[in-house]
């Protein structure tokens, strides 16, 4: 029983999940265009398929993992209900 450790608690830890609803969709969308883009290649459109493939992979599945979202509970100070 000496050999016990004792964990603090973590101070920063939030008890909100990572993503929100917004990342949920971003990334959604983000497998639509790339899908798309794999399916227009697959057709033969070889200039507009690898700028939706492109779009989807560098530009909007990272923006969806990036992105924080907002808390719910924060209002503006201007805005009244």
């Amino acid at each position: 029983m000496a050999n016990e450790k004792k964990v603090a608690p973590a101070e920063n830890r939030s008890d909100t999940a990572p993503f929100g609803t917004i990342n949920y969709i971003l990334f959604a969308a983000g497998l639509i265009v790339i899908t798309a883009g794999w399916f227009l290649l697959r057709a033969g459109h070889i200039s507009l398929s690898p700028l939706m493939l492109i779009l989807g992979y560098c530009v909007v599945i990272p923006v969806a993992i990036i992105l924080k979202p907002r808390s719910g509970k924060s209002s503006s100070p201007g805005k009244k209900k």
